[in-house]
């Protein structure tokens, strides 16, 4: 597998956003990018041929400009170009397989226009094998200095997951924050329920077994500053709302035995949806 990165470049606001951080990203990973473009098959097969023509000159000056200005703002970034004819969904997870990282632009549960509406974006999460992130388009609010923030389920710690956010922070020069979510069984009864104590109690002593869990790698990274919180509630809507504060958040995938259907549990789901940073999916064993 050739080390780089690739973004999806359709013209949208969104996958504008997705290049311009898979950019960046390259530009810290050391690596090239390549910018890939998808001419999906006509549902219509009447379509005229010159307006077919039109639409592809169109995407191959995208191409060539968007790379031109990013080796420009990027010096010494080696960009490249390529354009497939197919099912975006499928094509573009076939290159997310050949690469480090796939870059995709995001618009959560809004409507998206070009090949890269929010469906085809999920399905390539869904099915890739490698990470990918989704990018939402910029707007106007300052971005907030947060640092990463990595959902992790404390009784299934993937390798995957704590080796792709340790790198990602040290490349980015980020802080780390681990966050766990737990909730007490229905079997406690109301009133265990209603002790704030059990859920103190419990939520240090999760905390503590997490910090365990993540010594060895802060001796392998020791530059970065990573933390750990066990909290109470739901985990799709604890994350939901540590994001806001993230400059880029870190969810799992779980693999499923049927490699081509694509999957997300609903934590990962809600983030995708909801979260206003990008988010790195990464599939897990």
């Amino acid at each position: 597998m050739t080390a780089q990165v690739i973004a999806g470049l359709d013209g949208s606001d969104e996958s504008l956003a997705a290049v311009e951080w898979a950019a960046e990203e390259a530009r810290v990973r050391q690596v090239p990018l390549a910018l890939v473009n998808v001419e999906e098959l006509p549902a219509n097969p009447e379509i005229p041929l010159a307006q077919l023509s039109e639409a592809a000159e169109r995407a191959e000056e995208l191409l060539r400009t968007t790379a031109e200005r990013l080796r420009a703002e990027h010096a010494g970034l080696e960009v490249s170009v390529a354009r497939t004819r197919g099912r975006a969904a499928e094509e573009l997870t076939v290159a997310a397989n050949a690469a480090d990282l796939t870059v995709l632009g995001s618009r959560g549960l809004g409507r998206m226009t070009g090949f890269l509406a929010g469906s085809v974006s999920l399905a390539v999460v869904g099915t890739a094998l490698n990470p990918v992130v989704l990018v939402r388009a910029q707007d106007e609010r300052s971005a907030p200095a947060g640092g990463m923030l990595v959902g992790i389920d404390i009784d299934r710690v993937s390798d995957a997951l704590l080796a792709f956010s340790f790198a990602e922070a040290a490349r980015r020069r980020l802080d780390l924050r681990f966050l766990h979510s737990w909730t007490l069984p229905a079997s406690y009864g109301y009133g265990a329920l209603m002790d704030p104590a059990l859920g103190v109690d419990q939520s240090e002593h999760l905390t503590r077994t997490l910090l365990d869990l993540l010594e060895p790698w802060r001796l392998r990274y020791p530059e970065v500053a990573a933390t750990a919180k066990a909290v109470v509630g739901s985990p799709a809507l604890q994350m939901v709302e540590a994001s806001r504060e993230a400059e880029l958040v870190v969810v799992g995938r779980r693999s499923r035995r049927l490699p081509l259907v694509p999957h997300l549990g609903h934590v990962a789901q809600a983030v995708i949806h909801h979260s206003p940073a990008p988010v790195a999916v990464v599939p897990l064993p």
